[in-house]
């Protein structure tokens, strides 16, 4: 987890008495990430490759519930977890390390854990994964406890997320579309008053139609990646893409990688665009998250939407120079100690330093000094 993090709130000025106790709600699987680092190359069949270092970490969800809590949002997660000794490390990561509300969360007995083995290398990652999916919650189970649910039926496949018929009532929910499925807490999260932010992954039937993403009718803002996006809309541009999916939902944000993110605003007709922030990419897993978390932040706290896509591009471009997923996730502490560097580094174009500038009004006059050393958790080890 970051270490000595100021606390910083980025809707202190917007908090009101009757406003929903959580910010952020988001579910889905959970899996421990186990992390190998410092390998020279990708491992060769037949051979043994010994990596330099070695880390762990809540994975999967749990990778943009902690860049939201990291970045001063009160996030509530509904996951299921394992009661074999991964799945009470990760609950323990999360709830203590984090701050994240398992409220909306359980256990399940004798059920294991997703684990994910991640092996970084020259700026890429190579993953092996493996899990069950995770037994439907029983009628009368308990939420928020390491005993929520009985039963071992699970079947092979990846871990099921966890989706709550009533979600707690929040500022945002954070939704990952599916193909073909709708799921009533997205439209419950809605009409509650929640901003919701859908993902989606890879079509794999090569249809890449949005008719078939029902929950996306419920959505404030559609993230995909520029691949993602010119094939939901049959363009060749990127920025094309962004403005025709802005005529399905109220905000359009399209990722373009080494590009940097372009943003469309539906209801006013806003375009905005930023280029990425130039790093030694060390590790990749999660950047995705972290961009999406740097955007709810900053869409909550009622940004211009320049300003959102540069702090969500500027938070991703940190996370990358870490390793790991939940383990790379920038705080405020991050932050300010990057935005006290670069502005002492010689031959700094102002025009790009005065993008930044609206992190003046947010963080400390001081901060501690750039690199930081970040904790990282390893199983076996007590803090």
């Amino acid at each position: 987890m970051s270490t000595d993090t100021p606390g910083i709130d980025p809707l202190e000025a917007l908090r009101a008495p009757r406003d929903p106790a959580c910010d952020v709600f988001l579910t889905g699987p959970v899996f421990l990430d186990i992390i190998f680092t410092g390998l020279d190359s990708a491992p060769v069949r037949g051979t043994e490759s010994w990596a330099r270092g070695m880390g762990s970490s809540p994975g999967g969800v749990a990778n943009m519930a902690t860049a939201l809590a990291r970045l001063g949002l009160h996030t509530s997660l509904a996951a299921a977890f394992g009661d074999d000794h991964y799945g009470e490390y990760c609950w323990d990561a999360l709830e203590q390390g984090e701050g994240i509300d398992l409220s909306m969360s359980h256990t399940v007995p004798g059920w294991h854990s997703p684990v994910t083995v991640s092996m970084a290398y020259e700026g890429e990652r190579t993953m092996v994964s493996h899990g069950h999916e995770a037994p439907a919650p029983a009628p009368d189970a308990g939420t928020g406890s390491r005993a929520g649910t009985t039963g071992t039926g699970a079947t092979t496949g990846a871990a099921a997320p966890v989706f709550p018929q009533c979600p707690p009532r929040a500022r945002a929910a954070i939704a990952s579309l599916a193909r073909g499925r709708s799921e009533p807490w997205v439209a419950t999260a809605a009409r509650d008053g929640a901003l919701v932010f859908g993902d989606v992954g890879w079509d794999e039937t090569g249809r890449w139609d949005l008719d078939a993403l029902p929950d996306l009718a419920h959505c404030e803002a559609f993230l995909p990646n520029a691949e993602e996006a010119m094939r939901y809309t049959r363009t060749d541009c990127p920025r094309a893409a962004a403005h025709a999916l802005a005529e399905r939902v109220p905000l359009a944000v399209v990722t373009l990688g080494a590009e940097g993110a372009y943003a469309v605003d539906g209801r006013t007709g806003t375009a905005a665009a930023v280029p990425a922030i130039e790093v030694e990419a060390l590790d990749p897993t999660g950047a995705g998250d972290v961009f999406v978390a740097g955007f709810v932040t900053g869409t909550l706290a009622d940004w211009p939407l320049a300003d959102r896509l540069a702090f969500a591009g500027l938070t991703a471009a940190l996370s990358v120079q870490e390793f790991g997923g939940s383990l790379s996730a920038p705080g405020w502490a991050e932050i300010a100690a990057w935005w006290q560097l670069i502005r002492t580094c010689d031959r700094q174009d102002p025009a790009a330093l005065e993008r930044y500038a609206f992190l003046d009004d947010l963080l400390p006059a001081t901060a501690r000094a750039w690199p930081l050393r970040r904790a990282v958790p390893t199983i076996g080890f007590r803090q």
